[in-house]
């Protein structure tokens, strides 16, 4: 039996869940062929991608949001067209999508099943929070992006009986955490000299900082600008006092997961992460709008307070995976 696995490769956390669920993947009597699309992720996956197309890649912007030019540019819809058209997805017993949609548009062209298992489909999903201004344009690019005809998703909670608590890769559930005198920061949207500049307003605190934009470490005064990698990521994220990000799903689901104090921003213009910030605040999170100096004494208040959000992660990963194939795996 033969599984197409397709994951998207904008931001780092379809990758990071993909880590995982790909062992697991193997040892099944399957055959596992893997598809990555995107352009926009700091990691890797240590397995052989049978498939690597560009897909359709939000990028990011430095101003707290998506940069809608430099994704229109890079949106080649003939070059999208073709590989969609390009992959021989009738030769395939079950697809397993994460978000991808070189494989989803491909299978509704050719009128074939599309399994979802994301965090995309829980966002859309009923019982999901949602953010109180209403963006119908943002949640039909939600839908349309990669269309599936069945779902399974993840979430901070279980808003729905259809939803499942988020997939906590193992490098994160092993991780050594220790409280140190650091604060953990990963806003990919944002420029360097924009969180520099905010950050050293608030001296009494000492922020790592993951940056997209540079590959050298740079220190100014109480703020250490990184070139992210996993590993140092993860070891900064464990030792931290608490984690300054954005609303995305995979790094806000991993700091609640080690109980670190959390603060979201999310981006500009960015439906699932406005719907993300929703759920975050539903729990207890602080969210803040933007990384603008009216907002400082926002961050200033967090650092003050040792509020943590408690929550239960447990590891049904291969759980999830094996009822995924049960219910969709049919014999040819």
């Amino acid at each position: 039996m033969k599984v197409l696995y397709a994951i998207q490769g904008t931001g780092n956390g379809h990758l990071s869940r993909a880590r995982d669920i790909i062992p697991i993947l193997l040892k099944k009597d399957i055959e596992l062929d893997l598809l990555l699309s995107g352009t926009q992720a700091d990691i890797d996956i240590p397995y052989p991608v049978k498939y690597q197309f560009q897909g359709l890649s939000f990028i990011f912007g430095k101003k707290g949001g998506v940069d809608l030019w430099k994704t229109y540019i890079r949106a080649n819809s003939r070059r999208l067209q073709k590989e969609i058209k390009s992959l021989p997805i009738e030769d395939y017993d079950l697809i397993i999508n994460d978000f991808e949609p070189v494989s989803a548009w491909a299978c509704k062209l050719k009128n074939k099943p599309c399994i979802s298992v994301s965090h995309q489909a829980a966002v859309l999903m009923k019982g999901s929070p949602k953010p109180h201004k209403p963006d119908p344009l943002g949640h039909l690019i939600l839908r349309r992006y990669a269309p599936t005809t069945k779902q399974y998703g993840f979430h901070f909670s279980n808003f729905n009986p259809s939803i499942y608590t988020p997939v906590i890769r193992q490098d994160i559930r092993n991780a050594k955490v220790e409280v140190r005198n650091h604060y953990t920061v990963y806003l990919p949207s944002y420029s360097d000299e924009k969180i520099l500049k905010m950050l050293s307003k608030v001296p009494d605190a000492t922020w790592e900082v993951f940056s997209k934009h540079n590959k050298e470490l740079v220190t100014r005064g109480n703020v250490t600008i990184k070139p992210i990698t996993n590993e140092a990521f993860i070891a900064s994220m464990a030792t931290s006092l608490g984690v300054l990000c954005g609303a995305g799903f995979e790094t806000p689901a991993e700091a609640l997961f080690l109980r670190k104090k959390l603060l979201v921003i999310p981006m500009k213009g960015q439906y699932e992460q406005q719907c993300n910030a929703a759920a975050l605040k539903k729990m207890g999170v602080p969210v803040m709008r933007s990384l603008k100096t009216k907002h400082l004494r926002r961050i200033k208040k967090w650092i003050a307070n040792d509020t943590r959000v408690v929550v239960n992660y447990p590891d049904l990963t291969e759980e999830i995976i094996d009822t995924v194939l049960s219910e969709n795996l049919k014999p040819r």
